[in-house]
């Protein structure tokens, strides 16, 4: 009996493992994205300038929006905004020509493209089944 638990347990386990993983390399300024171990994209990101941060960790998203203002930087645009840890997001940017570079506030920006094609991919798998790592 006590080997049938086990295993009920380990099953339940494997069903509420990731199916999205975005991995986030603050080093590289380079963002990984793999759904059930296949690799989808790599892209080039900004996350904090000098004075900020990024927070670091194992994150799952808990708000999409197609379009967000931020409350705290002048109303700035965040388009296709994954919230993963407080007022923390991955979206898109105007600013693409920062790109592989710090320069944000502390959240992960994108070229809108690549926002837009991550959105569409967390709201396909649901956020329950991603991912968010970001590590130095």
């Amino acid at each position: 009996m006590i080997r049938f638990a086990l295993a009920l347990c380990l099953a339940a386990t494997a069903a509420t493992a990731e199916t999205l993983r975005i991995e986030i390399d603050l080093s590289d300024q380079e963002m990984t994205v793999s759904e059930a171990g296949d690799l989808l994209w790599v892209w080039p990101v900004s996350t904090a300038r000098t004075g900020k941060r990024t927070p670091t960790g194992t994150f799952t998203p808990y708000l999409m929006k197609r379009i967000h203002y931020s409350t705290l930087y002048d109303n700035a645009p965040m388009p296709w905004s994954i919230f993963f840890a407080g007022n923390y997001a991955i979206h898109g940017t105007t600013q693409v020509d920062r790109l592989g570079t710090p320069a944000s506030a502390g959240c992960v920006r994108l070229a809108p493209e690549n926002a837009e094609a991550l959105y569409a991919a967390v709201k396909q798998v649901g956020m329950a089944e991603t991912r968010v790592v970001i590590h130095d």
